[in-house]
């Protein structure tokens, strides 16, 4: 399999790192911390909204929004996903959860935990992937045209279809959300980076040329969502560290529900698109966006939703936890599969 960038490979990791990281600051300076957690401006914590900014901002700028004029071309494997990911993904995550965390795991985790739990894992299946996508789509010789298109669709879908999902769903669960907030984060976290990521390619192409635009932006900004995002968990599990620290074994049992939700929804796009005939470079990355999930947006809506030290925003860092080593295994799965698809496409 390519060759995937040292953050990315070894994300999971750094994620364990953060945590144990996180949890003694917590303990060593409670003081200051306390003193960050504070700093909010209508329910939004100042710091935490600059670093979650930071961490989608530049994945936004990846997106060239002018390849959905090509959203007619190989239309079979853009209907696949987009079924598994706006019409099964984000309902089968609140079905596996509600199951699991309310009634196979109801031994260890109370009702109104169970709720969070419940909440922070629908807000991340409602949010499809975006940058990271490229990543898998490479390691599976995927259609670059085609993951461009799909991404960029997802992303305009997700500014009208983000926050009915969520209401829905979570008004389903019993779980209240404030909707100003909910729209608020909407508007902070999709639409301002959408539009400045948009505004920042088109003036940077148009003045300096896409090579100029790649080197000195998108190049140097890649390694800003990462750094963005670890220092996120930093903080978040300095502010809920004790909380953690007791209910550990919560975040094995978050993990269950997750895990089996992603692989649910790889095969499904994966054996749909076997089934119409799609060509496996189209098939690999229609089964790994629609296994995959907008972990940084899940964390930032989860934080202005629900707070730092809320078991929803802690579901929602689980989906980071997981997320490479059980793609990088769905990436495995689609290369060693390929054949199948050799004497089946049209």
């Amino acid at each position: 399999m390519k060759k995937i960038g040292f953050f990315e490979r070894y994300l999971t990791l750094w994620v364990i790192l953060c945590i144990f990281v996180g949890i003694e600051i917590g303990k060593i300076f409670p003081g200051p911390i306390l003193g960050l957690s504070q700093l909010e401006y209508h329910h939004v914590n100042i710091i935490m909204a600059i670093l979650l900014w930071l961490m989608i901002y530049p994945m936004m700028l990846k997106i060239d929004f002018s390849s959905l004029l090509n959203v007619g071309k190989k239309p079979k494997g853009i209907l696949i996903t987009l079924f598994v990911n706006w019409l099964v993904k984000p309902f089968s995550m609140a079905l596996l959860a509600w199951f699991f965390l309310t009634q196979v795991f109801a031994t260890w985790i109370t009702p109104s935990l169970a709720n969070e739990y419940m909440a922070g894992t629908i807000i991340l299946a409602a949010a499809p992937c975006t940058a990271m996508v490229f990543v898998w789509s490479y390691l599976t010789d995927g259609d670059p045209a085609y993951t461009l298109v799909q991404v960029a669709l997802n992303d305009l879908l997700m500014l009208f279809l983000f926050a009915p999902i969520i209401m829905l769903l979570l008004g389903m669960a019993n779980v209240s959300i404030p909707l100003d907030v909910l729209f608020a984060s909407v508007g902070l976290y999709i639409v301002i980076p959408l539009f400045a990521g948009i505004m920042t390619r088109k003036w940077s192409i148009r003045r300096k040329g896409e090579a100029w635009f790649v080197q000195n932006v998108l190049d140097p900004l890649r390694p800003l969502s990462t750094m963005a995002l670890l220092a996120t968990l930093v903080l978040i599990f300095a502010f809920q560290g004790e909380r953690i620290t007791n209910n550990w074994f919560n975040i094995l049992l978050i993990a269950v529900p997750i895990i089996i939700q992603v692989y649910f929804n790889a095969a499904l796009a994966y054996g749909l698109s076997y089934f119409f005939r799609v060509p496996h470079t189209i098939a690999a990355p229609s089964a790994l966006i629609g296994a995959s999930n907008f972990f940084e947006l899940a964390v930032a809506v989860t934080i202005s939703l629900f707070g730092l030290s809320s078991g929803a925003t802690l579901a929602a860092v689980v989906g980071v936890l997981v997320e490479v080593p059980v793609m990088l295994s769905i990436c495995r799965i689609c290369n060693r599969s390929k054949s199948w698809f050799q004497h089946r496409e049209e």
